[in-house]
């Protein structure tokens, strides 16, 4: 969910996105890829020079990632018949998300999904941020940290390994105190994207960060995620207002289309929840661990996405502001529930809910957090 010491490749974690916005890859393309990370020009932004990376795996699966929002476009695999295609929603150009879309495969900060009307207290100050969600402040701000360019650096030892970081400025986007953040992106040999955080303050702020990329395991965007099974290890849930905002309760899933403590398509309760899934799952975890708390699977293609994380909730979102205006870059309408994320991450308005785990950062305190997102095929 940054400006400190590199930490070591194995607690990463994992993520995808698709550079060829969830289209199929021709599959007469013999060659594999070489394992290893490669560097190339990818345009500019803020008059920066921004770059994509291609990381490369023993199997020839291919993550993609830009250096403009630490942004993941595209996570190229075989399905069971072998043939590759990306399974996330994305672009083949920088053009693509300059235009904004919702947040394709970005990282996120410095706080992940929503305050309530823009504003939290610590101790006595008072902070007021962009309600960029109206009422509501989301995923931080007019420029969050998926709309700016991050430094880069890179590590191919034994994993291809990409680290991002970016400086924060007091004041950014209204939030208090100078945050250095890492961000290391490692893709292994067993399909794994790990994606590792960490990040320090000189004054106390609050964060939350994740990343939004968009999956949809049939690797082709004319296709919905209805059909997808979901099981989340969650036995409760935050019920949210009108504007998503979380009530403050923390409500068990039994009996309600929240239930996804067994494996359960996820078209087959979504119309009896208004406006879809855009909720924050309270994990069963007991403790900051890394832990396995969801597995995505899509019958046809053969593909499972297993979900572990460090973090207490995650966010299921099932793509319900997708409308058919942004096309992929072959021209096809991205439509809604075309794609599904899972964001790792504390729960949503945790600034202003005190029963809710804090997202408090003090100086001398290290923000670190992991979640891991590993890909496989059944036969």
């Amino acid at each position: 969910m940054k400006g400190i010491s590199l930490i070591s490749l194995g607690i990463a974690v994992i993520f995808a996105t698709s550079i060829t916005s969830c289209n199929n890859q021709k599959s007469e393309d013999k060659m594999e890829p070489t394992k290893g990370i490669t560097k190339a020009a990818f345009g500019n932004a803020d008059g920066k020079e921004v770059f994509l990376y291609t990381l490369t795996n023993a199997k020839g699966t291919q993550v993609k990632i830009t250096t403009y929002g630490g942004i993941v476009t595209s996570w190229v695999s075989a399905d069971k018949n072998d043939k590759k295609s990306n399974i996330l929603l994305g672009f083949d150009s920088l053009g693509g998300y300059l235009a904004k879309p919702p947040y394709f495969g970005a990282l996120i900060g410095r706080y992940g999904n929503r305050i309530a009307k823009g504003t939290f207290k610590i101790d006595t100050s008072v902070y007021t941020l962009a309600t960029n969600n109206s009422p509501n402040h989301l995923h931080g701000g007019n420029k969050g940290f998926d709309k700016v360019v991050w430094e880069s650096a890179t590590e191919n030892d034994s994993l291809p390994s990409l680290l991002l970081s970016y400086f924060s400025r007091d004041g950014e986007e209204g939030y208090p105190g100078n945050l250095k953040v890492d961000v290391q992106y490692t893709l292994t040999d067993d399909d794994e994207l790990k994606i590792e955080y960490n990040a320090t303050t000189d004054k106390a702020t609050v964060i939350n960060l994740t990343n939004h990329c968009y999956f949809n395991l049939t690797g082709d965007v004319s296709n919905t995620i209805l059909d997808h099974e979901l099981e989340i290890d969650a036995d409760n849930y935050t019920p949210v207002d009108s504007t998503l905002i979380p009530t403050g309760k923390i409500t068990p899933v039994k009996g309600t289309p929240f239930d996804f403590t067994k494996a359960t398509k996820i078209g087959l309760r979504i119309d009896s929840v208004e406006g879809g899934y855009d909720h924050n799952f309270v994990l069963n975890k007991k403790d900051s661990t890394l832990k396995k708390v969801a597995t995505l699977s899509e019958a046809k293609s053969g593909r499972k996405l297993e979900v572990f994380t460090m973090e207490p909730g995650l966010q299921f979102y099932s793509g319900n502001f997708l409308d058919g205006t942004i096309k992929t870059s072959d021209g096809k309408a991205i439509n809604l529930h075309t794609g599904l994320c899972l964001e790792t991450q504390h729960f949503p308005d945790s600034p202003n809910q005190p029963a809710f785990p804090s997202t408090l950062l003090l100086p001398g305190q290290k923000y670190h957090t992991v979640s891991v997102y590993k890909l496989s095929v059944s036969k």
